[in-house]
């Protein structure tokens, strides 16, 4: 009968395997309760970028100036790296949206062209777009309680910044006011 001391030893590691599986899938349940700040965050942050992305796509077809169509490569590219390490940052099982763009943004930028176009990205998508994000993404640098979400904020804030900076020396070179 020395099998069921060895029998015994089976089931208690069994049950605590068990266990403890149960207590990693309901803390990772528990990690992807964000705490509502941080929701706000993950919902600006993306909506930030894919607006950013659509309105370039436009701008590379709806732009004739040389300076618009380069500052409008250069938000794609950037704001796609954003949209990654934000998607990277977010918990497991947190989803963060790919296509949410602002559409009154998209839709109002559509039916233009040339320097109305021009004028009207600048405005809403360079300068307002911009406030708005670095808003976002300080709000969650100093405040957020998910450690990783922060962290992504916090590496983001300097691009963020330099966007705003870009779209402020585009508008005024175009002549361009924000109201």
């Amino acid at each position: 009968m020395k099998l069921a001391p060895i029998a015994v030893a089976l089931l208690a590691l069994t049950t605590a395997g068990v266990t403890l599986a149960q207590t990693q899938a309901a803390s990772t349940t528990a990690a992807n309760d964000l705490p509502s700040p941080d929701k706000k965050f993950v919902q600006a942050a993306s909506m930030s970028s894919s607006t950013e992305i659509d309105a370039s796509k436009l701008a590379a077809k709806q732009s004739q100036d040389p300076d618009v169509k380069s500052f409008a490569r250069r938000m794609e590219v950037d704001h796609t790296k954003l949209a990654i390490s934000l998607k990277m940052a977010a918990p497991h099982g947190v989803v963060v949206p790919k296509d949410n763009s602002d559409m009154t943004v998209l839709n109002s930028l559509s039916g233009l062209h040339g320097k109305e176009f021009d004028t009207a990205y600048i405005k809403q998508v360079g300068l307002t777009g911009h406030e708005k994000a670095l808003a976002a993404f300080q709000t969650e640098a100093d405040g957020g309680q998910n450690a990783d979400l922060k962290k992504a904020a916090q590496k983001a804030l300097p691009t963020i910044k330099e966007h705003l900076k870009m779209a402020q020396q585009l508008a005024a070179k175009k002549e361009v006011t924000a109201q």
